[in-house]
């Protein structure tokens, strides 16, 4: 330890060190990567709208508890609290200043975020009251169940950041997040029993120190709102009482289920289709899904020497992403069924195994499936096949040709239901259960059901009543689950210039999405038409300016 490292953690522990320091030395700016400064300089015209439409609200006597941490997401939540302030409703944004979840940061550094965090969201006052957490005293103990909830959100942690499925308990990123984890929770409680709000909203839900505050407040049954952002712009994904990224689609489905897609409907579905085969931008979705567009699945069973033997085609997902984290059914992990399905692959020579490891591996820095197949087959016997996530392969040519899919969570496993192709779901996904797929649920049961499917791939075969089903499933999940939203966490401030504060309430779409935000269930039975009307304008722009 340098002789700077051991002053600075003695002048960590000496009151008002680190805060004159900023004052004197900083002159107001942010360090290192913790930077408000998009927010700061917004702020003077923000809360001239938000207090000007304050002004004309009825209020709701409600109070809304809004939690973030990192800086980008204390920006956001910012946002968030300021629309719901000029709703009428009395809003705290609570916050921890770290810049990193992953890499330690001492006191006395912390502090100088802090008080710099501080400056600026009191900005933000009278409309939002801003607390921060590290200002607080937490309970002493927790209570078991949230000790437990503490170390499974510090498990999940570990592996979304090391992109590992197994680990060490003495691994410095498991005691590093166990350590904030634990703290947060005990602050959480402490202030959460104490001030008792209506409603608590968090991003994400899973993870990290939002992740711990959506325990603690369910731990108290306080109403708790996740959201969190997919790949459509002007979009949000959230959940009432629930981890948004669990995805749970039960109300949307139950709203849904049963009713044909219009024609229109089944059009901007296989228009979507089409673009994500082409690998192409599509209205208001972000990125493309595919790096190469689909060539054929003639050609490709002509390049990889398919034969006229059945074809499995095992998908897999990216390694720590969180929509595979506490996923398991009846494996210990992914990377455990993988395995488990090679070696039963490995007997089985009158049939094909293509596994398709996911292309975002590419930006990746974890364990890749290729070496989990590897350490099983270090070569590969020549009915197994694996494409790399490098690999110029279209997965929907893999689709075309396959006779049988096997999937953890990979939204693939939907797309070749819609395909008409059998789906054994291993991994606890929202289109688990929903009646085109198949649902093993213990090892015994997967192992006989893809024994009997690979012997008669086509007697399993979907009938077209499910791949109706598979398709009205789609189509509600990509444009009925996601809520208008006006401001992305990606390019946010883009989004605030285009659709001021003061604009956004005009909009019905986006006066119901923070009515969600506020804790009113959703309500799916909302004409999807209205919703689509709304949304035309900034998904042509959005075209326009990807196009660009």
């Amino acid at each position: 330890m340098t002789t700077k490292q051991v002053l600075k953690r003695f002048l960590g522990e000496v009151p008002f060190t680190a805060e004159l320091y900023w004052l004197l030395r900083q002159n107001g700016r942010p360090i290192t990567r913790f930077s408000l400064k998009r927010l700061q300089d917004h702020i003077p015209q923000l809360m001239e709208e938000a207090a000007r439409l304050a002004s004309a609200a009825q209020p709701t006597g409600r109070h809304i508890f809004i939690f973030a941490s990192l800086h980008y997401w204390i920006e956001h939540a910012a946002m968030l609290a300021l629309g719901l302030a000029a709703q009428g409703n009395r809003v705290t944004l609570g916050y921890l200043p770290y810049g990193e979840w992953l890499k330690p940061i001492d006191r006395f550094d912390l502090r100088r975020q802090n008080v710099y965090a501080r400056r600026v969201l009191e900005q933000l006052s009278p409309l939002v009251q801003c607390v921060s957490f590290l200002n607080l005293r937490g309970v002493n103990t927790l209570p078991a169940a949230l000790l437990e909830a503490v170390q499974t959100v510090s498990t999940y942690d570990t592996q979304y950041t090391l992109q590992i499925e197994e680990f060490d308990p003495g691994d410095a990123t498991y005691q590093l997040r166990l350590e904030r984890n634990t703290a947060v929770a005990q602050t959480a409680l402490a202030w959460l029993q104490a001030n008792r709000p209506d409603t608590v909203i968090v991003p994400n839900g899973t993870i990290q120190e939002m992740g711990v505050v959506y325990r603690v407040a369910r731990h108290l049954d306080i109403p708790a709102v996740t959201y969190e952002f997919g790949d459509q712009r002007q979009r949000i994904w959230l959940a009432l009482n629930s981890e948004i990224m669990r995805q749970d689609t039960d109300a949307l489905w139950q709203a849904y289920n049963g009713a044909p897609l219009t024609e229109e409907q089944m059009g901007r579905m296989k228009s979507l289709m089409m673009a994500r085969q082409r690998a192409t931008i599509w209205q208001n979705f972000a990125r493309r899904w595919q790096s190469e567009p689909a060539q054929g699945g003639q050609k490709l069973r002509a390049e990889l020497g398919l034969d006229e033997r059945p074809v499995v085609l095992l998908a897999t997902n990216v390694l720590g992403d969180s929509l595979t984290l506490g996923r398991q059914v009846f494996s210990r992990t992914m990377a455990e069924w993988i395995s488990r399905t090679v070696q039963y692959f490995i007997g089985r020579p009158d049939v094909q195994l293509v596994i398709r490891v996911h292309p975002g591996e590419v930006l990746t820095r974890g364990q890749s499936m290729v070496d989990v197949v590897r350490q099983v087959l270090p070569r590969l016997p020549e009915h197994i096949h694996l494409i790399k996530p490098k690999d110029k392969v279209n997965t929907y040519d893999l689709v075309e040709v396959a006779d049988l899919g096997l999937v953890y969570t990979t939204t693939v496993g939907m797309e070749m239901a819609m395909a008409g192709l059998p789906v054994l779901v291993a991994g606890r996904t929202h289109y688990r259960g929903r009646g085109f797929t198949y649902d093993p649920e213990s090892w015994v049961t997967y192992f006989k059901m893809l024994g009997q499917m690979t012997d008669r791939p086509q007697a399993f075969r979907l009938s077209d009543e499910q791949v109706h089903t598979a398709w009205q499933y789609a189509y509600h999940f990509f444009f009925d689950f996601p809520q208008p939203f006006p401001w992305h966490l990606v390019r946010l401030w883009d989004d605030v210039d285009a659709r001021p504060l003061a604009t956004v309430f005009s909009d019905p779409a986006y006066v119901r999405t923070f009515a969600y935000l506020a804790g009113q269930p959703v309500t799916y039975a909302v004409p999807t038409n209205e919703v689509e009307q709304a949304m035309d304008a900034t998904e042509s722009q959005a075209t326009r300016e990807e196009q660009a």
